[in-house]
């Protein structure tokens, strides 16, 4: 079995750099600086700068919405670009290929708070309804039968938006009465008997 998965989370050290190929394709290389853990007799942070390419909506996505000091997160894969050159060195460079970028924390809801802006979901989680647009995510199935009438609420709290349904009354349930087991006694005597009842 093989795995080749790769999560980022940084900020970009400078503007995207977009670009079209001859055929027309979106092409858009940033570089993400990750924070690595500080360490407790350490002067200063250190961090990793990762070069990340992004391609077709994904890169038009990024060089539109992200710019230098932007948070951002990256799923990707790890690719290797080694070539030799013209003098026959051997060069030896990595970079993530971007399936899935979003939004990370804006600069001040981390200094307010220290926590990440928005609706951000930890890997692992199961994924919450974003409310900042992803690129290259496939999206998930909705097994949710009951779809929100958003034009019914833009039309005004209580008025219906003409061609839509009602939305179906809600029944309440009524109050569970605390569970009641009946008597016992039966269960005892066969326990006691020294056996196992299976």
């Amino acid at each position: 079995m093989n795995l080749n998965i790769v999560i980022i989370m940084g900020r970009l050290t400078a503007d995207p750099e977009f670009r079209q190929t001859a055929s027309g394709t979106a092409v858009c290389r940033i570089n993400v600086a990750v924070n690595r853990p500080k360490k407790k007799d350490a002067a200063e942070q250190e961090a990793d700068f990762i070069s990340v390419t992004c391609w077709r909506e994904t890169a038009e996505f990024v060089s539109r919405y992200f710019s230098k000091g932007s948070a951002i997160i990256v799923q990707g894969c790890l690719r290797n670009n080694n070539y030799t050159d013209a003098d026959g060195v051997k060069h030896y460079s990595y970079n993530v290929l971007a399936n899935n970028v979003q939004f990370g924390e804006t600069k001040s809801a981390s200094q307010s708070s220290g926590q990440p802006a928005g609706n951000y979901q930890p890997y692992g989680y199961p994924a919450q309804p974003a409310a900042a647009p992803q690129y290259g995510a496939v999206p998930a199935p909705n097994n949710n039968p009951y779809v929100p009438n958003q034009a019914a609420s833009a039309a005004g709290y209580g008025q219906q938006a003409a061609g839509y349904p009602a939305r179906p009354p809600q029944a309440s349930q009524p109050a569970q009465d605390p569970l009641r087991i009946g008597d016992l006694g039966e269960f005892e005597e066969i326990l006691s008997d020294g056996e196992v009842p299976f």
